[in-house]
């Protein structure tokens, strides 16, 4: 079982693969709540300040008051117990399933609280997303106490799990794998794989949860944030969300003007980069990184083997996947061995590369190197972290698969044709071989319904702190830029030199660390931009 701090660091630092490979099957463990017509286990009235102008129907749910008692499950819930040990305290809200039908079906959010101690000088609440979209955060609220320092004690720290994620009301497409993020391969026939692949993951989705499928949306996550804020007794809510948690954050503000206070965004992406290709357009910086990468592994060529030039250990992966292409690789020995084709050790590549630490390098190095003497038909005992992950990312086994798919498909539609992502397969795969195929590789969301609603549009300034690392494969830079340009009275801090994605209390990074909590005390955005740099390790 994971600590709280580990699942939030392996939640925190993923968009949407890190999680896969860097995470055990368990982030959380997901309640049996049905979606159903039950209420919140206790209400009362919450002061009116908190209450909502959405429109009639909603007053129920703002008005409720969360019942708040023990974050365990039962005696084998060890997450539950280590909160409870750390003073948190935890309950359920009830949420409409569809808030254009607030009377019918409903569903519960759980939330989880860890007071503030220094009452004298309480600022309010703040909530947490670890991003995903699909991560949960009820874990979180003792990990972002320490990382806040002296400004933790001011707020009551709010986790939640998102809807149809962890502990809330759940949602499980019972997929054969906990991600459908693959590369199409090197050659057509693999390509075709992919799309019986993604189409059977889409039929399965469908099958297992099609009631509900229109109502997994950021834009519903957003609403449940809103009605958390007034179950709390808030007139205004702080907000602290990293990676996809940034496009959750900009949603918010742009739904509920005038209902949030201190927003930082981490590891921010533009909302026009934000959709079922969530890797497309970022093919450079994560060639970029795993280039960096490389160059760090050939000075290490005697205890890695991978090559002593950058290009020796690049060549090195372009050989690794050839192999694939040619038959399957067995990787691993004796019960933990694994299978893994052209379409998912590109995969492997990418999800090692989105931090730049150098204990996250030697893992990957490691990692790599399995992986080359694979190539090589000698297969070796895997490290119990990384049969871990690839157990999860390649057989399945989370109670929530199937979710991260489903929110960004009910986001945004995704091109129908088959065609349309093969040409830009091709298009991308001479300038950027490994990532090319991985980001414009083919989506389930092909095969969904479009979303009900329309993408969320910047429409609004908003204040807020957006963090950001130049080097970032993930949520790049640009995209970051992009969404500092579309709301002025924001302000970017940016760490230059770091290929890093999630920074704020996860990279040790003091300057960054330091920026954020004075904001997080004091309310005041900089005066201008500001730019930390990366420390040698």
């Amino acid at each position: 079982m994971l600590t709280t701090t580990t699942v939030r660091r392996a939640s925190a630092a993923c968009l949407a693969l890190t999680a896969a490979l860097t995470a055990t099957p368990a982030l959380a463990t997901a309640t049996s709540t049905a979606v159903s017509t039950s209420t919140a286990t206790t209400t009362t009235t919450a002061t009116a300040t908190a209450k909502s102008s959405t429109g009639t129907g909603l007053d129920r749910y703002y008005n409720q008051r969360p019942g708040w008692g023990s974050c365990a499950k039962g005696p084998d819930d060890a997450m539950g117990r280590d909160l409870d040990k750390a003073g948190v305290q935890c309950a359920d809200i009830l949420v409409p399933l569809d808030y254009a039908d607030p009377r019918g079906r409903t569903i519960t959010v759980a939330i989880s609280r860890l007071k503030a101690t220094d009452t004298r000088h309480r600022i309010g609440s703040i909530l947490l997303n670890n991003g995903g979209p699909g991560g949960p955060a009820v874990q979180s609220p003792p990990d972002v106490r320490e990382m806040m320092k002296k400004t933790g004690p001011r707020y009551d720290i709010i986790g939640f799990d998102p809807r149809f994620v962890g502990r809330s009301t759940p949602l499980d497409c019972r997929w054969p794998v906990d991600t459908d993020i693959r590369s199409a391969g090197l050659s057509r026939a693999s390509f075709e794989r992919q799309v019986a692949f993604k189409k059977g993951l889409a039929d399965k989705c469908r099958a297992t949860s099609g009631s509900v499928l229109p109502h997994v949306s950021t834009r519903n996550t957003a609403r449940d944030m809103d009605v958390i804020r007034g179950a709390l007794g808030e007139r205004k809510i702080s907000y602290l969300g990293y990676s996809y948690g940034s496009y959750l954050g900009t949603v918010y503000t742009q739904m509920f003007p005038g209902k949030y206070d201190r927003f930082v965004l981490d590891g921010a992406i533009a909302p026009a980069d934000y959709g079922p290709r969530l890797l497309k357009g970022s093919e450079r910086e994560n060639e970029r990184a795993l280039s960096d990468w490389a160059a760090w592994a050939a000075k290490r060529h005697a205890t890695y083997g991978l090559g002593s030039t950058r290009a020796s250990v690049l060549a090195t992966l372009d050989r690794i996947v050839a192999a694939s292409a040619r038959g399957p690789l067995s990787v691993g020995t004796g019960a933990s061995t694994f299978q893994l084709d052209d379409t998912q050790v590109p995969f492997l590549f990418i999800a090692g590369n989105s931090d730049d630490t150098p204990e996250a390098r030697a893992s990957f190095a490691e990692q790599v190197s399995v992986l080359a003497k694979a190539a090589k038909g000698q297969p070796t005992e895997l490290s119990p972290e990384f049969a871990a992950a690839l157990k999860s990312a390649l057989t399945g086994g989370s109670p929530n698969s199937g979710v991260q798919a489903t929110i960004i498909c009910g986001d945004k539609p995704a091109p129908r044709d088959p065609e349309t992502y093969w040409k830009d397969i091709q298009r991308s795969r001479a300038e950027h071989p490994i990532m090319g195929p991985v980001a414009n590789n083919i989506s389930t969301c092909a095969f969904l319904d479009a979303p009900r609603e329309q993408p969320t549009q910047v429409r609004r300034d908003a204040k807020m702190l957006i963090v950001a690392a130049t080097g970032d494969p993930r949520t790049t830079y640009r995209s970051s830029l992009d969404l500092h340009k579309q709301l002025p009275s924001s302000r970017l801090l940016t760490l230059r030199g770091a290929n890093r994605h999630a920074l704020y209390g996860l990279y040790g990074n003091d300057c960054v660390d330091n920026k954020v909590n004075t904001y997080l005390a004091t309310g005041k955005l900089p005066k201008k931009d500001e730019t930390c740099v990366k420390q040698a390790d």
